[in-house]
C-alpha cells in the first residue's frame, strides 16, 4: 500500500495536504481530521464542470491577452504571439469542442537550456503558443480554487505575494530569535516532480476527470531538444504558464507539514529555509524534514547545497539577513553583479557612449529597485566609484590618440598642458582613467550630463521611505 492512498490517513500514522485551517487538519498524532476528508468531497463535488468554466469563451480571451502581453518565444509549431490571436479569432469555437469532449492533445515542448549562475544548466521547456494559451486559462480558474488554502508562508508565484514579503517576514523570525537557519535545496525540483502523485493531488480536490486529464497530457507531453523528441515520466519544465501553479501545489504538503509541526519557515518557489532557535534544533529539523520530502514526497534533497547557517551568511533570495532583522545583499549577489557591470561596461565592446549609457541604466535601476531592502550605503558608494572610473577608461579609450584625449579635455576646461601631460603619458587606459585631469574633466557633473543613473543617490533619495516600510511590515509580523 502506498502513503498516498488517502484510507491510510485515516488508520496510520501519515500527514496530508490539507486544506488551511485549525479545524480542518492534522489530529495530535499525525491522524487526520474528518474534517478534512468532508472539505476535500464537498471541493470536488463543487469542480465536477470546472473544464465549462476554463473553456469559457471570457476566460479564453483573458488568457489570450495576458499571453499576448507576456510576448515570448514561438514552440515546436514556429507559431508567434502575434499570429495567435489570428488564429484565436478564426478557431476558438473548435479549440472550445476539444477542451470540453476532451480531445484536445498538446504539442510538444521546445526545450531550452540556460546556465547557472553557480554552474550546470537549467532546463526550460516552451510550449507552443496554442498550449500556453490553454494552460493559462486552466490556470486562471485552478488558482481561484487553490489560492484560499495556500500558506501564507509561501511567496512565489502568487498574486499579492512577492520576493520582498518573503524577505521581510524572514527578517521578523530573526528579530525575534531564531538565529538558525536549514537552508533547504531542492535538487532540480521542476525535473523531479512525480507525474502520478501530482495528479494524485490535483484529484483530491479537482472533480472534473477532464482537467485531470488534460493537465497529464501536459505533464506527459514530449520535450523537443537538438531535434529529438524526448518522453518526460516526470517532472514539470518552467516555461509554461501552468508549471508556477503546478509546484505550488507540490510544495503546499511540506508547507502544511510544517504548520503541523510549529515551525518558522518561509518559501519562495523552491526555495525554503525554516528558523529555529539553537544549532542541536537545526540539526533535527533539517533531518526529518529531509526525510519527509525524500520517502513522503518523492522528491530529492540536495545534500551538498542544503545547510544549517547562520542568517548572516544566508543566501536567501539574494540576500543575508543580519541581528534584529536588518536585511543585507549577500555576497554572492554583489559580486555577480559587479562582474555583469564589468561584461557591460567592458573597453572593446564598439559601442558609443550613449549606447553603453542606455545599456547600462536599466540594469542600475532594475537591480537598485529589487535590493532597495538591505542596507548597503557604503557597498553602493564604492560601486559607484569603481563604476564611474570604468566609464571614463571607456570614454578616453574612445578617443584612441593623443590629439583625441587632448581635445577632450580642453573642451571640459582642463588646461592645454595638462591635458599633453595625460595625452602623453604611458600608463594603461585604467590607470589613465584615476589621473586629476581625467577626474577634472569627467566630473560628477559630467556623468549627469550623460545622463548615468547613480545607485548610490537614488538609493539615498529612497532611503528613509524604504525604512519606513520595513518598519510598517516587520511590526505586522511581529504582531501577527
Amino acid at each position: 500500500m502506498s502513503p498516498k492512498d488517502p484510507i491510510l490517513w485515516e488508520e496510520g500514522d501519515f500527514s496530508s495536504p490539507a486544506v488551511r485551517g485549525e479545524d480542518v487538519y492534522l489530529k495530535s498524532g499525525g491522524r487526520v481530521r474528518h474534517q478534512w476528508l468532508t472539505a476535500c468531497a464537498e471541493e470536488r463535488a463543487l469542480t465536477v464542470d470546472l473544464m465549462e468554466r476554463i473553456a469559457d469563451l471570457s476566460n479564453l480571451i483573458t488568457a489570450l491577452r495576458q499571453v499576448v502581453s507576456n510576448g515570448g518565444s514561438a514552440g515546436i509549431d514556429g507559431m508567434s504571439v502575434t499570429e495567435l490571436k489570428e488564429w484565436f479569432n478564426h478557431n476558438w469555437q473548435e479549440l472550445q469542442a476539444s477542451l470540453l469532449n476532451g480531445t484536445y492533445t498538446p504539442s510538444g515542448v521546445r526545450g531550452v537550456r540556460i546556465r547557472k549562475p553557480k554552474g550546470g544548466f537549467r532546463q526550460l521547456g516552451i510550449p507552443t503558443c496554442k498550449d500556453r494559451l490553454v494552460q493559462q486559462a486552466t490556470s486562471q480558474i485552478l488558482s481561484g480554487r487553490y489560492e484560499p488554502i495556500f500558506s501564507e508562508s509561501s511567496y512565489g508565484f502568487r498574486p499579492g505575494h512577492n520576493a520582498h514579503q518573503a524577505l521581510l517576514k524572514a527578517a521578523g523570525y530573526v528579530a525575534e530569535g531564531y538565529r538558525y537557519v536549514v537552508d533547504l535545496d531542492l535538487e532540480k525540483f521542476f525535473d523531479e516532480v512525480n507525474h502520478d502523485r501530482l495528479l494524485w493531488l490535483l484529484g483530491t480536490r479537482i472533480g472534473d476527470r477532464r482537467v485531470l486529464s488534460l493537465i497529464g497530457k501536459f505533464l506527459r507531453s514530449g520535450i523537443m531538444q537538438d531535434g529529438l523528441i524526448s518522453q518526460r515520466i516526470k517532472g514539470t519544465p518552467q516555461g509554461s504558464p501552468l508549471s508556477p501553479l503546478l509546484s505550488n501545489i507540490v510544495l503546499d504538503e511540506l508547507d502544511k507539514e510544517l504548520e503541523v509541526r510549529g515551525h518558522r519557515f518561509v518559501r519562495y518557489a523552491d526555495d525554503q529555509i525554516i528558523l529555529v532557535r539553537s544549532e542541536e534544533a537545526a540539526n533535527r529539523v533539517q533531518k526529518s524534514i529531509t526525510d519527509f520530502i525524500e520517502n513522503r514526497m518523492l522528491l530529492k534533497v540536495n545534500r551538498e547545497k542544503s545547510r544549517i547557517c547562520r542568517p548572516h551568511e544566508l543566501n536567501f533570495l539574494g540576500y543575508s539577513i543580519y541581528g534584529r532583522g536588518k536585511l543585507g545583499i549577500s555576497r554572492e549577489s554583489f559580486n555577480r553583479f559587479k562582474e555583469k557591470l564589468r561584461r557591460i561596461t567592458r573597453r572593446n565592446r564598439g559601442i558609443s557612449l550613449d549606447q553603453l549609457i542606455h545599456g547600462l541604466n536599466p540594469v542600475l535601476r532594475g537591480w537598485l529597485n529589487y535590493f532597495r531592502l538591505a542596507s548597503m550605503k557604503k557597498k553602493l558608494e564604492g560601486l559607484m566609484l569603481w563604476l564611474r572610473r570604468r566609464i571614463r577608461c571607456f570614454r578616453i579609450k574612445q578617443c584612441k590618440r593623443a590629439k583625441g584625449i587632448i581635445r577632450l579635455l580642453c573642451t571640459r576646461g582642463v588646461p592645454k598642458w595638462r591635458a599633453l601631460l595625460v595625452a602623453s603619458s604611458g600608463k594603461g587606459w585604467y590607470r589613465l582613467a584615476c589621473s586629476p585631469p581625467i577626474h577634472e574633466a569627467m566630473n560628477l557633473a559630467w556623468f549627469d550630463e550623460i545622463g548615468l543613473f547613480c545607485l548610490y543617490r537614488n538609493y539615498c533619495l529612497t532611503f528613509k521611505e524604504t525604512a519606513r516600510y520595513v518598519q510598517r511590515t516587520l511590526g505586522g509580523v511581529r504582531g501577527s
